[in-house]
Order: structure tokens, then C-alpha cells, then sequence
């Protein structure tokens, strides 16, 4: 039964990273280009919203930012913005540009201000990422049309959403029925939704089930395309976090079937011999789907041990043997780690390929 269940999961995964993949090829599309290409022409709309891909706190953002310009019937061109494949300064410098919004994301470093002077829009960025605090421009540089917004304390998504309502307000603040962005009965259910995002965009995971809601929701990842997914919105305003926690659980227990069988062969890992702390690990060569999953398992267990609060995964990729560090501690960065031997990833998840003699050294 374990090993059925694992073959659903590793299908499951494989076919979500295709997807991905065909969706991220739609990025900077003829499709997107030419939708720039006739704003630019007709001169309309006067407002561009580009929104982080393919991340939940972007499409929730691009969502709320759908509303608003549709309550006020103000044309407004959203596109998704992914790294793998950006859009150019160029693509975005349309004829009639007034606004343009970068929610989740601040662009590539320099991509915001080159906007602003080739254009003179207004511009107004979001993000909640410490990381892009070094791609914010010198104060000289801001005003009031170039606003870059970094809230460590509060997700993109939740940032948006009150930006948003608060400008809905003050347009319309005649009409008490109109000044909200969302529907009296739709209001609690979607705050709910992204309380449970931005606890785990802020890696607190204080929330009651939050593991399970951040596992559940990982099969709407793909629909976040609002291009090759026109129901993108309809279906964020339909998500229930009900729902996804019982889907997150449901996937858990699974999980737990076949992950239970490999975390009985725990060993301790001397993390760069020693020089970063120990922690706890696993080989797992013929479920590597579940790195992530055993990771943060083995994470806390660690932790419980007295031992460093990270998890570590080995298994072979190809001809390589490559170790997955995951952490469910806020403090720990793994990165440092897979840094100093050729890797990279963010603090609560990284990975760097490592040679036998060296791992040897690490487990002995």
C-alpha cells in the first residue's frame, strides 16, 4: 500500500512540474506581447499591473487589483511576471501608461526606476521579501509616483488587499455598501485564505493547521496563470480554506504512509564536517519526491534532539549525489550551507550537489 501510494504521489508531482513548465513558456508570449502591443496602440488601459508567478500572495494581489479597476471601471492590463522569463523595461513602455503596479515583486534590480524615467507613470511595488531590500533605489530616487512598498510584517497579498480597499473607500466613501473590495460573505472566508498565506510567507506557521493548508493548496499552483487560466479570479474567490486544509491533511497522511518507512533509517549528518552544526538525515534514493516533506519532518525532529533545527536528504540525482537542507525554524538559514559548497536556495530550503568522499566525511 506504500508503495502504491508513492508511485500517486511521485505521478502527481511530475505531472505539476509539466505543467508548469508549459505554463511558464506563456510568460513573455506572443499573447502577452501583442495584448501590450494593442494597449499601447489604442492608448488604453491607462493602468499595468504585473504581478509576481507563480506565486499565491501575486495572484491573490493581482485578483484584489482585478477588483478594484472593474469596480471603477478603469481599463486595467494584468500580466504575470516570471523571472525565469521577464518582460523588458521595453515590452511594459506603452503609449498612455499612467500606473503600473508590481505586486509580490519589485522586478529585476534597476527595472522599476528605468520605468519610471522612460515613462513618467506612476509606479507603486509591493513585496514583503528581505531579500529585495538591497534592490530598493536610493531615496533620492523615490517620490510619490515611485512608492516601493517592503512590509516585513505583513504579506504582499494582505498589503494589497488593504491597499486596495482603502482606495476603493476613498473613491467612493458617498456609497457605505461599495467601499469594500470583496463581498460582505466572501470577506471572512478570503481573509481567512490569506491569513494562511502570509503565515507561511512570513515562515511563522502559527496558525492552527497551516502545514496542511500550505500543503492542500499547492494544486491550484498552476491555475495561477491569469493568460492560459481566464477563471483564475472566479477560482480564487471560490477557494475555501476548509477545503484545503482537509485536502492538505488528506495528502499528509499519505505522506506519512511512505515517509514513515525512510525516517526509521535516520543518521546524523556533521553539517560541513562538523564547522555548521549536526542534524539529522536520510538517504533516499528511490523517493525523492519527498525530500521536501521528510526535510522539515526531520527538521523538527532534529531540533527535539538537541541538534541543529535542520533536515538534511541525500539521494542521487543522475550521476550526482546531491543533499536537501529544509528547516521549519525562522532563525536558521540552510543556505549558508549549500552556499559554501556551490549551491544556493532560501533559508528554509536549499540543496547543493556534494561529492561521495566529502558526504563519507560528513556521516562517519
Amino acid at each position: 500500500m506504500a508503495a502504491a501510494a508513492l508511485l500517486q504521489i511521485r505521478d502527481r508531482r511530475i505531472w505539476s512540474r509539466v505543467v508548469r513548465r508549459r505554463c511558464r513558456r506563456s510568460f513573455r508570449s506572443d499573447a502577452a506581447l501583442e495584448a501590450l502591443a494593442k494597449a499601447s496602440e489604442a492608448k488604453s488601459p491607462n493602468v499595468v499591473a504585473l504581478y509576481n508567478y507563480p506565486s499565491f500572495s501575486g495572484a491573490f494581489s493581482a485578483l484584489f487589483a482585478h477588483l478594484y479597476h472593474s469596480r471603477l471601471n478603469i481599463p486595467c492590463l494584468i500580466l504575470p511576471f516570471s523571472s525565469v522569463l521577464p518582460f523588458r523595461v521595453e515590452d511594459v513602455c506603452i503609449e498612455g501608461l499612467k500606473e503600473c503596479y508590481f505586486l509580490d515583486f519589485l522586478g529585476p534590480k534597476g527595472f522599476a526606476v528605468e520605468l519610471f524615467k522612460r515613462t513618467s507613470c506612476k509606479i507603486i511595488g509591493f513585496d514583503h521579501r528581505k531579500s529585495v531590500l538591497s534592490k530598493i533605489p536610493h531615496k533620492e530616487d523615490l517620490n510619490e509616483n515611485l512608492a516601493l512598498h517592503v512590509n516585513l510584517e505583513r504579506s504582499s497579498s494582505f498589503a494589497v488587499y488593504e491597499y486596495f480597499s482603502s482606495k476603493l473607500s476613498e473613491m467612493v466613501s458617498h456609497d457605505e455598501d461599495a467601499v469594500w473590495i470583496l463581498d460582505p460573505k466572501e470577506r471572512e472566508r478570503m481573509e481567512i485564505v490569506l491569513n494562511y498565506i502570509q503565515d507561511g510567507d512570513l515562515r511563522r506557521w502559527s496558525l492552527p493547521d497551516s502545514g496542511a493548508f500550505n500543503i492542500g493548496i499547492q494544486e491550484w499552483r498552476s491555475k495561477l496563470n491569469c493568460f492560459t487560466n481566464p477563471r483564475m479570479y472566479e477560482q480564487l474567490l471560490e477557494m475555501s480554506p476548509v477545503d484545503i486544509i482537509a485536502g492538505g491533511n488528506s495528502c499528509l497522511f499519505t505522506h506519512q504512509i511512505a515517509a514513515n518507512k525512510l525516517l526509521n533509517k535516520v543518521f546524523k549528518v556533521r553539517l560541513g564536517r562538523g564547522f555548521y552544526g549536526e542534524c539529522l538525515g536520510v538517504r533516499i534514493d528511490v523517493s525523492s519526491d519527498l525530500s521536501d516533506e521528510i526535510g522539515k519532518e526531520l527538521s523538527q525532529r532534529s531540533a527535539a534532539a538537541g541538534l541543529r533545527p535542520v533536515g538534511a536528504v541525500i539521494y542521487m540525482q543522475r550521476n550526482n549525489l546531491k543533499m536537501c537542507l529544509r528547516s521549519m525554524d525562522v532563525g536558521t538559514d540552510t543556505s549558508k550551507v549549500a552556499k559554501a559548497y556551490g549551491g544556493g536556495g532560501s533559508p528554509s530550503s536549499s540543496s547543493f550537489i556534494i561529492r561521495m568522499d566529502e558526504y563519507n566525511k560528513w556521516i562517519s
